[in-house]
């Protein structure tokens, strides 16, 4: 095997290696660029060995950086972080929850398919996977196990569908999708929208099948209130704000009033609006949510940083090349290597974080599966559905520790783990038909544009 190959697949198996280690993933791929570096120099200077990577190659890593800060469709990611966490403050998840509770109240299984829906409002109004998983927790688990609920179906409830902001738009996982691959954030958040609404509705379907199945999983509740015009009256008010924001952003990126990056300053600017008009600014919550937006950006573009150095090396040690006829060499025709490569990425997301898959693995196999003549915006949102079960996935389920931190004693980790596995074959049914069923994905973009 060539040496180029070899450092590849050391490269590669030595970053997968030290993410176990606790160390900040931005420092391991940033440090791993400057080792291979050194070791490719070595190698072509003591051995005679060329490898095409030495440090004026690798200083070229400046004007990468240099490029990625410049990029204005980056400067949608604090400001839909902002947004999701001053939502969060405003107050609206509590009035949802309370009155879709009342609304669903007298149906088997109600209070799972009233945090379903919640679920799928935050998640296209916040888009940040651990805040909507500690609120939902907070909010829906405790009198879902007060009705009776199994633990397990409760949990799993909570961790699945709170991972759905990492998917329906606005989501800053396809912001960065997209700045990865040079492809129009719009196209990907409207050809997600409706696979993310299937996702939700596959969640909700599940749950009142296993009501009816099993009854004393999710029982009705004691005290349930019968429907009337009253509580559609609070639903509705409670639901007009978060739908006024998400139609405020998703809208003008639909109706090509604004673009991906406007829209995500309409939301942080609709969002601090709506915390004020209902009283939640008090207290110092603005200057906590902008150092929350602020260290959480950092971590993000501090791990851009890590990944551009790290992808440079890898790619001047012919990573792409690698990968691209490991994937083409398979015996398989066009559909089974496109196959084989989101199994491969299921598989990695057991192990890795998606902020590490998309920043790396993605810009790798992107090319691939253009070559192989399919379609790129469909093709990444397959990815990116593939990516939202690493959120469930043992053992770096970001969702389950989550959920673990802040539910009570009698939920272990156990339970979540059993809870969570119905639902994440629910995400790979859900990959399935979008797999079948290329439209999900392409037809609200050509219809929005052409």
């Amino acid at each position: 095997m060539p040496w180029n190959d070899l450092l590849v697949i050391a490269m590669f198996a030595a970053f997968i290696g030290l993410i176990f280690t606790g160390f900040p993933v931005a420092w391991v791929l940033g440090g791993l660029a400057v080792v291979f570096t050194a070791l490719a120099i070595v190698l072509d200077v003591d051995f005679d060995i060329p490898l095409g990577v030495d440090w004026p190659y690798a200083s070229l890593t400046v004007d990468r950086i240099w490029n990625l800060m410049e990029n204005w469709v980056l400067v949608a990611l604090p400001l839909f972080v902002f947004m999701g966490l001053m939502l969060d403050r405003s107050g609206v998840a509590n009035d949802l929850m309370t009155n879709f509770a009342r609304l669903f109240g007298r149906v088997r299984g109600g209070l799972a398919v009233a945090v379903s829906v919640i679920g799928v409002l935050l998640a296209a109004s916040t888009g940040i996977i651990g805040a909507s998983v500690v609120l939902l927790a907070l909010l829906g688990l405790p009198i879902m196990l007060e009705n009776g609920y199994r633990p397990s179906l409760a949990a799993g409830t909570v961790a699945s569908v709170g991972t759905l902001g990492i998917l329906i738009p606005p989501s800053i996982m396809l912001v960065m999708m997209a700045d990865r691959l040079a492809m129009s954030v719009g196209d990907l958040f409207l050809g997600a929208f409706f696979p993310g609404l299937l996702l939700g509705a596959l969640y909700i379907a599940y749950i009142l099948i296993v009501a009816t199945v099993d009854p004393d999983a999710a029982p009705l509740p004691e005290a349930a209130q019968p429907i009337d015009l009253a509580i559609v009256g609070d639903v509705v008010r409670a639901v007009l704000p978060a739908a006024g924001l998400i139609l405020a952003v998703l809208g003008s990126i639909f109706f090509g009033i604004a673009t991906p990056t406007e829209a995500a300053g309409v939301g942080a600017a609709g969002a601090l609006l709506l915390a004020g008009s209902r009283g939640n600014l008090r207290g110092g919550v603005l200057p906590q949510v902008l150092s929350e937006t602020s260290r959480t950006t950092g971590f993000i573009f501090g791990i851009f940083v890590g990944a551009t150095a790290y992808s440079l090396v890898l790619r001047g040690l012919g990573g792409d090349h690698l990968i691209e006829r490991a994937f083409l060499g398979l015996p398989f025709g066009p559909t089974g290597i496109l196959i084989s490569i989101l199994a491969f990425t299921f598989l990695l997301g057991f192990f890795l974080d998606w902020i590490e898959i998309t920043l790396v693995v993605l810009p790798l196999v992107a090319p691939v599966v253009e070559s192989l003549g399919f379609d790129l915006v469909w093709f990444t949102v397959l990815f990116a559905v593939c990516l939202q079960t690493s959120f469930l996935t043992p053992p770096v389920g970001f969702a389950l520790f989550y959920l673990k931190g802040v539910a009570p004693p009698e939920i272990d980790i156990q339970t979540i783990y059993r809870g969570v596995v119905p639902f994440i074959l629910l995400q790979l049914l859900g990959l399935g038909l979008i797999f079948a069923w290329q439209d999900l994905v392409t037809w609200l973009p050509s219809v929005a544009y052409g």
